[in-house]
C-alpha cells in the first residue's frame, strides 16, 4: 500500500535571482511556508536563481521536493542534485505535463518568458477544464502589477470576462497565498462549462 503524497504545490519561477534582493526573500519565503507545512515542493529541477532558492528553503524547512528536468537544460539550469526525487525528462512538454501531474496548485513566483508560459498554459488549461486546481501570483515589490493591469484591460476589450481574471488568487504574503490555495475548492474537469 503505498504512502498518501502531501499537499503539492508547483512553483514556476525565475533561473535568475533579478534585480531586487526582495525576489530571492520571496523565494525563500515561499519555500520556508510550504515546507513548514510538511507539504511537496513540485518545480523545474534547477539549482539556480529564484529555482535554487525555493527548492533549498523547502528542504530546510522539513518539507520535500520534487524536481522535473529536460535532459538539455540538465547542464544550463545546474540540475539540483540534492532533492527529494529529481526526474529528467526529455523534453519541456513532458516537464510540464508532469509537474502538472503531481501539483495540487499553481504559483508563480517572480520569473521571465519561462513563468510566464508555464502560468499561463496551466491557466488556459483550467479555463478550458482540463484541470480545476487553483492558481496563484506572489506579489513581490509590484511586479505583477503590470501584468494584472493589463489582463484587467483585456477584460475591458471583451477578450477575457472577470470569472477567467478570478481563477488567479494574488497575495504579496506567501503563507496568506498557500492558505487561500488549499481552502479553494478544485473543481473536476467534467465541471467545465465552456469559454
Amino acid at each position: 500500500m503505498s504512502a498518501v503524497r502531501p499537499f503539492s504545490v508547483c512553483v514556476y519561477c525565475g533561473s535568475r535571482h533579478g534585480v531586487r534582493p526582495e525576489y530571492t526573500a520571496a523565494a525563500r519565503a515561499m519555500g520556508q511556508a510550504i515546507g513548514e507545512r510538511g507539504w511537496r515542493l513540485v518545480y523545474g529541477g534547477g539549482n539556480v536563481g529564484l529555482m535554487g532558492e525555493v527548492a533549498d528553503a523547502t528542504l530546510a524547512a522539513g518539507g520535500t521536493v520534487l524536481g522535473v528536468i529536460p535532459e538539455r537544460l540538465l547542464q544550463r539550469e545546474v540540475g539540483h542534485h540534492g532533492l527529494t526525487e529529481l526526474v529528467v525528462v526529455q523534453n519541456m512538454h513532458q516537464r510540464k505535463m508532469r509537474m502538472a501531474e503531481e501539483a495540487d496548485a499553481f504559483v508563480a513566483l517572480p520569473g521571465g518568458i519561462g513563468t510566464f508560459e508555464e502560468l499561463f498554459e496551466m491557466w488556459s488549461w483550467r479555463h478550458l477544464g482540463y484541470h480545476g486546481k487553483p492558481l496563484g501570483l506572489l506579489e513581490v515589490q509590484g511586479f505583477w502589477a503590470p501584468l494584472v493591469g493589463f489582463l484587467r484591460g483585456t477584460v475591458a476589450a471583451g477578450f477575457m470576462d472577470d470569472s477567467q481574471m478570478t481563477m488567479l488568487a494574488l497575495q504579496a504574503d506567501p503563507a496568506a497565498l498557500l492558505t487561500q490555495l488549499a481552502a479553494a475548492p478544485s473543481r473536476q474537469a467534467a465541471d467545465y462549462r465552456g469559454t
